[in-house]
């Protein structure tokens, strides 16, 4: 297998889900700044032009999270359990996450991360401050759960785990508004003593990435 990444967003649960499992892959790094991810060979297998992707066998696999969904599945791992009624759970909180948690965390993490890093000028404001007010709302919800719950799904770290947290690997760099939801803290501290959590991508330091 072959897992094309880069060190952004969204590659970022599926290479910690990789080296979480000790999968058999070879991690391939796209170079998004020449603009690799949009010539014909990339685009070849992958029409999106986006990271990440899994290459295995003939499958070829975009989303992160199906690519976790299939790693974890091909390793016989609970990280995606095998109980019918915990995948509709976890399928309920990825959904969430993509609709909510991740998306104002994602806005967050462009406007004060990439953006300066382009050279785009500074955050919007505007932009900043809606983003905050849906992070904080949805942070709630997402701490009331896990006042209740060690992990996510079924009490047992998941994929669901990999993907709701991932704006947290740029929590300060985001300037996530995190304040007082210490449940969430407490997951997040779990989170973080996991070495393939803490450093995601092969070779790269967490303090080095952006």
């Amino acid at each position: 297998m072959k897992l094309y990444y880069a060190e952004t967003f969204n590659p970022r649960k599926a290479c910690a889900v990789a080296k979480y499992l000790e999968a058999p892959v070879d991690f391939v790094r796209v170079d998004l700044a020449h603009g690799e991810h949009r010539q014909p060979p990339y685009l070849a297998l992958n029409p999106n032009g986006k990271v990440p992707l899994l290459a295995d066998g003939a499958l070829r696999l975009w989303e992160a999270d199906a690519i976790m969904v299939h790693l974890a599945t091909r390793a016989g791992s609970e990280l995606w359990p095998s109980a019918p009624a915990l995948q509709v759970e976890a399928l309920r909180w990825l959904s969430w996450n993509q609709a909510h948690f991740s998306r104002h965390g994602g806005t967050l993490y462009f406007e004060h991360l990439i953006k300066p890093m382009l050279g785009m000028g500074e955050a919007d404001a505007a932009a900043v401050a809606e983003a905050e007010k849906f992070f904080r709302y949805f942070a709630a919800v997402l701490d009331a759960h896990l006042a209740a719950h060690e992990w996510l799904v079924g009490d047992r770290l998941g994929v669901a785990d990999f993907a709701v947290s991932t704006p947290l690997g740029w929590a300060q760099e985001a300037r996530l508004p995190l304040e007082g939801f210490e449940h969430v803290a407490r997951w997040h501290r779990q989170l973080q003593a996991l070495p393939a959590w803490r450093e995601p991508f092969p070779g790269v330091p967490a303090a080095a990435v952006a």
